[in-house]
C-alpha cells in the first residue's frame, strides 16, 4: 500500500503536475482500503487490483485538474458517480469544492456517504437520483461550474444529462475512451440545443493503460430551453443526435 502511495503521488506529479500532500494521499489510501472492503461484499466496481485502482480511478479522475484548474469550481455535481469517481478523488484535490455526488443506485450512493464520513469530507452532497429529475429541479438546474460524467453515456445523452445542470459561463466535463472525437462530433446538434459549445478535446495517457484517454469539455455559452432534459429514460432512448445521422 505504501508503495501504491508513493506510485500515485509520483504519477500525479508527473503526468498532471500535482503535488498530492501527505494527508491527500493518506485520504487516497484509506478511501482505497474501504473500496476493496466494500467491493469484496457488494461488487461496487470492476477493478479490484490496487496499481489499477491507482490508475483506473485515481489518476484518471485526478486528469480532470488539467482541464478544471485555472476556472471557477466552488460548485460541481458528478452525475452517475457510481463508487465517487471522478468526485471524491477531486474533492480531496479540491477541499474547498462544494461537491453533489449523484447516482441511482442505492448501494453505490450508501458508500460514498460512508466514505465521505471516514475521510471527513465537509461540503459533500449524496443523492440517490436520477440526472434528468435534477435537472428539471430548481435547487440544481443551471446551479453548476462544473458538471461532470465518466462512462455513463454517449456524449449526446451525456450533454442532456449535464448541461441543464450547468450554470451559464461554467463547463460540461466528460470523462471519454478512444471514441471521444466521433462522439464530439456527434454531439454538435445536441450541445446547440442545450446551451453548449464544445471547447476542447485532451488527450490523456494513463501510465500501463493502452486505450487513449480524453477529456471532453463543453462550454455554457447560453441558458437551457425549459423542454430539456426531457422525462427520466427518454434521453437514452431518443438521444439529441444531428439530423443528418
Amino acid at each position: 500500500m505504501k508503495q501504491d502511495n508513493s506510485e500515485l503521488a509520483k504519477e500525479a506529479f508527473n503526468l498532471l503536475n500535482i503535488r498530492l500532500t501527505e494527508s491527500q494521499i493518506t485520504a487516497m489510501e484509506r478511501f482505497q482500503v474501504e473500496l476493496l472492503d466494500w467491493n469484496s461484499r457488494y461488487n461496487l466496481t470492476a477493478i479490484r487490483e490496487p496499481a489499477q485502482i491507482r490508475t483506473k480511478h485515481f489518476l484518471d479522475s485526478l486528469s480532470c485538474s488539467l482541464v478544471m484548474r485555472g476556472t471557477r469550481i466552488r460548485r460541481v455535481i458528478d452525475i452517475g458517480t457510481g463508487a465517487g469517481f471522478p468526485g471524491i478523488p477531486l474533492k480531496i484535490l479540491y477541499p474547498d469544492m462544494q461537491l453533489t455526488l449523484v447516482d441511482s443506485v442505492e448501494k453505490k450512493t450508501d458508500f460514498c456517504q460512508h466514505v465521505v464520513q471516514v475521510l471527513g469530507l465537509e461540503g459533500v452532497t449524496i443523492l440517490n437520483a436520477r440526472a434528468e429529475e435534477l435537472g428539471q429541479n430548481p435547487v440544481h438546474r443551471e446551479q453548476y461550474d462544473w458538471a461532470l460524467a465518466r462512462a455513463v453515456a454517449i456524449l449526446p445523452i451525456l450533454g442532456e444529462y449535464l448541461l441543464p445542470l450547468v450554470a451559464v459561463g461554467g463547463h460540461m466535463l466528460a470523462l471519454k475512451g478512444e471514441t471521444a472525437p466521433a462522439e464530439a462530433q456527434a454531439n454538435e446538434h445536441a450541445a446547440r440545443l442545450l446551451g453548449g459549445q464544445l471547447r476542447q478535446i485532451t488527450p490523456v495517457t494513463l501510465p500501463g493503460v493502452t486505450e487513449q484517454h480524453y477529456l471532453v469539455v463543453v462550454d455554457k455559452t447560453a441558458a437551457t430551453l425549459p423542454t430539456y432534459p426531457r422525462r427520466p429514460g427518454i434521453p437514452a432512448k431518443r438521444p439529441l443526435i444531428n439530423p443528418s445521422s
